[in-house]
């Protein structure tokens, strides 16, 4: 929620921990971890051992992740909500988040594409920065490569967005004059957004989830676009509400227990629909 919260734009495969950087968008590696580096031959063992860790063997089913700071796991395994920034860099475990528990449940590779302080079309506090969906197609933030892999076919997009639109009030010289504006723009911008993400992967399932913050605004108006999506002839598309959240990590971000009560929700849906990952 916080612009100052770590960022986590993860494509390529591998493992992931906690981010480096508050201004590094990494597209590293979101799969089972690397092996780890060999141990030098000792007297007892002189077996030859590779100089370098062995990429991780490639799994049958994709999933990637889009989201802003819950998707990345801001702070998610501090105690306290109260964080300075070097608290939050050190409380921030991707691996112990959503997406990787998720992952975990149904041995899938998965992509982690989340920046925290990001929305659909409009940043926390109306900060000013590119927004999810505008950095979505490079490889990092300064935009001179577009990222691609021809090898990713992701079977499940699992996207939360909106707590950066809607959890703070607008401000004068803002685009949107009032909320109504907001949510109409907001609508659009994310039904365009899946939209370009199934023209990449047409047959991919997609999974919109949102909590209850915001007084339900957020939750209201994923539904809305969910809705939208159907009614426009998208085919799989799911939307589930996640209540019950303690947010107990830095600056009231969800906690690994919050972690794993998103996933149980998002698998509760995900094994009612195992045509998830039969589609080609």
């Amino acid at each position: 929620m916080a612009p100052q919260s770590p960022n986590s734009s993860s494509r390529s495969r591998g493992s992931i921990a906690s981010p480096v950087s508050p201004t590094v968008a990494t597209r590293s590696a979101l799969t089972s971890p690397a092996k780890a580096s060999p141990r030098p031959p000792s007297s007892e063992d002189s077996t030859p051992r590779p100089e370098h860790a062995l990429p991780a063997p490639s799994r049958a089913r994709q999933i990637e992740f889009i989201g802003d700071s819950h998707t990345v796991g801001y702070g998610n395994i501090s105690t306290r909500r109260d964080c300075t920034q070097d608290e939050v860099w050190a409380t921030t475990d991707t691996a112990q988040a959503m997406p990787a528990l998720t992952a975990r449940r149904y041995a899938a590779d998965y992509q982690v594409n989340a920046i925290s302080g990001r929305g659909i079309v409009r940043n926390y506090d109306g900060m000013a920065a590119d927004t999810v969906p505008t950095a979505y197609p490079f490889t990092l933030f300064d935009k001179a490569a577009r990222y691609a892999d021809p090898a990713w076919h992701p079977h499940l997009f699992v996207i939360a967005l909106g707590t950066n639109d809607f959890t703070t009030p607008l401000h004068p010289g803002e685009p949107w004059k009032t909320r109504d504006a907001l949510h109409a723009d907001y609508e659009q911008h994310y039904v365009d957004f899946v939209k370009r993400l199934r023209a990449h992967a047409p047959n991919a399932h997609v999974i919109l989830w949102a909590t209850d913050m915001a007084n339900g605004e957020i939750a209201s108006e994923v539904g809305k676009v969910a809705s939208r999506l159907k009614a426009e002839g998208e085919r799989d598309i799911g939307f589930i509400p996640v209540t019950g959240l303690a947010f107990t990590g830095c600056h009231a971000h969800p906690s690994t227990s919050d972690d794993a009560r998103i996933t149980m929700a998002l698998s509760t849906y995900i094994d009612t629909h195992p045509e998830i990952w039969t589609q080609k």
